[in-house]
C-alpha cells in the first residue's frame, strides 16, 4: 500500500477500523524491519527471486540499507521515536514511495478488506494443506497470536460469515484490482460452489468420526 502512494496516515488508520490492535507499519517497527529484509532474503535464496514482491524488497532495502532504520529498537522505523514525546510517522516514507495518490480517491474499504481477506487466503489455505485441522485453532491462534480482528470471530470466521460465495466474489475483485496475492483457492472456490463453511464441513467430520 506505502509503495502504491498510500498515505501512511491512511494505512495506519485504515488498519484500525478493520479491527486491527495496531497499524501494520507500527507492528512492523516492534517487530524490527530488518528482521523483515532477512526473512526476504532468506526466502529469496530458498525459493527464488519470484517468491518475493519487488515493490516489498525495494522498500525494506531502502529503510533497512540505505537508511538504517530499524524499527523501535534504533528508534527509528517507518516513525520516529523521539527521547521525550509521542512517535510520529517518519516524513521521508513518501520519497521511498515516490508517488503520493489522493486520498479521496482511495477507496477506505478496499484498504480494510485488503487487510483482512490476505489473512484469511492465507489461513484458508493452511487448512487445505492440513498445516491446521481445526477451525477453531485458526480463529483463536489468528485473533490471540496475531491481532486479527476479533470481531470478526477470526481468520476463518470471516469467511464463514461472510458465506464462501460471498468471499470468493470479493475475493476475485481484491485479485483483478491489487494482484494474484487476493486470488482464492481453488479449495475455496469449491467451497463457494457447494455452498459449504470451514466449521460446516468440521461439524460433518466429526459428526462421521
Amino acid at each position: 500500500m506505502l509503495m502504491e502512494g498510500v498515505p501512511a496516515a491512511m494505512i495506519e488508520n485504515a488498519a484500525r477500523m478493520a479491527g486491527m490492535p495496531v497499524g501494520p507499519l507500527s507492528l512492523n517497527d516492534e517487530v524490527a524491519i530488518d528482521l523483515g529484509w532477512k526473512i526476504l532474503q532468506a526466502t529469496k535464496k530458498d525459493l527464488g527471486a519470484n517468491a518475493v514482491d519487488p515493490a516489498q524488497e525495494k522498500l525494506l532495502e531502502a529503510m533497512v540499507v540505505k537508511e538504517q532504520r530499524f524499527g523501535r529498537k534504533n528508534g527509528k522505523g517507518f516513525y520516529d521515536y523521539p527521547a521525550a514525546g509521542s512517535k510520529t510517522l517518519w516524513p521521508g516514507l513518501g520519497a521511498i514511495a515516490g508517488k503520493a495518490l489522493d486520498p479521496d480517491a482511495i477507496s477506505v474499504q478496499d484498504l480494510k478488506d485488503r487487510f483482512l481477506f490476505t489473512q484469511a487466503l492465507e489461513a484458508a489455505r493452511t487448512m487445505e494443506e492440513n498445516v491446521v485441522t481445526d477451525p477453531r485453532e485458526a480463529d483463536v491462534g489468528s485473533i490471540l497470536g496475531f491481532g486479527f480482528a476479533p470481531f470478526t470471530g477470526g481468520v476463518l470466521s470471516l469467511i464463514d460469515g461472510l458465506g464462501a460465495k460471498a468471499f470468493v466474489a470479493r475475493a476475485e475483485q481484491l485479485a483483478a484490482q491489487y494482484g494474484d496475492r487476493f486470488a482464492p483457492s481453488a479449495g475455496l472456490k469449491e467451497m463457494a460452489a457447494k455452498g459449504e463453511s470451514f466449521y460446516g464441513r468440521a461439524a460433518a467430520k466429526a459428526k462421521a468420526a
